[in-house]
């Protein structure tokens, strides 16, 4: 039986890519994203790859259209087999310069639209006694950079609520991954707030000049997940990073940020 797929954000970037790496191998395909004209795009990629595919219009920040998606994907394919909560945005800027309305934003979108995610379709996968939630998180969730208060706290909050999950709904037959990458080019970009001019160069130079693209991300995804891997961290020197985290005194780490922080103010300084 062909692998039933549904995934949030799946008309670009990492979603885009995951969709197609899972139509490559002859899954049905559906995908939820707010941009229909992308959706009508990725929809016929995913159809000229042979697969059986169907696009949603879906807002994570509203539980109707992740219910709907759900009620879909039941009525169509007898259920889901793979939920990817990838839908995501991003913020830069020191704790004064961003404002609150930022930072309800990004809750909104990349904490609370995995939780509606997943509160959406646990229903149903208790249902099946089967299925598997992968949660696009990032590394940030686990090492968190300075200049970037909103963004780490929402993807360590993503990180929290999937290992909160995988104890939760192991005895549903349910398994939980979470994935944490890296800058890896992407349209990410494209959603990035700040109203701090340096911190959205940097970001765009990071996202927009990484050797990695979306599609080695997702196949490094699809393998960890046929594994039935927990984390799912797919840069080995940010891996190197968080082990480094774990393994010292926080003092330690804590002057490895502090340090990092002094190089982006003294090339913020050179600028002004």
């Amino acid at each position: 039986m062909s692998q039933r797929v549904f995934i949030t954000g799946g008309a670009s970037g990492l979603g885009r890519a995951l969709a197609e790496a899972y139509a490559r191998d002859g899954a049905k395909i559906c995908i939820g994203d707010i941009n229909l004209d992308r959706c009508a795009e990725t929809l016929a990629a995913l159809k000229a790859l042979g697969t059986e595919a169907h696009a949603l219009r879906c807002n994570v920040t509203v539980e109707a259209d992740l219910e709907a998606a759900a009620t879909w994907l039941q009525a169509n394919w007898g259920g889901v087999d793979l939920v990817f909560n990838n839908a995501g945005v991003a913020d830069a800027g020191g704790i004064d310069e961003m404002p609150i309305a930022d930072w309800q934003w990004m809750i909104d979108i990349n904490l609370l639209g995995v939780v509606r995610g997943c509160k959406a379709f646990v229903p149903m996968l208790k249902a099946q006694h089967s299925g598997h939630l992968v949660n696009i998180a990032s590394m940030a969730g686990l090492i968190h950079p300075p200049m970037m208060s909103a963004y780490n706290a929402t993807k360590a909050a993503v990180v929290a609520l999937s290992e909160t999950l995988q104890a939760e709904l192991h005895p549903h037959g349910i398994r939980v991954s979470v994935v944490c990458p890296a800058f890896f080019r992407t349209n990410l970009a494209e959603s990035v707030r700040t109203a701090n001019a340096d911190m959205a160069r940097l970001t765009a130079k990071l996202i927009n000049k990484s050797a990695i693209g979306a599609d080695q991300i997702a196949a490094a995804v699809k393998a960890a997940v046929a594994r039935g891997d927990f984390h799912v961290l797919t840069h080995p020197k940010e891996r190197r990073i968080w082990l480094f985290k774990r393994a010292v005194p926080f003092a330690v780490y804590a002057a490895a940020m502090r340090r990092q922080m002094a190089k982006m103010m003294a090339k913020r300084t050179s600028r002004a």
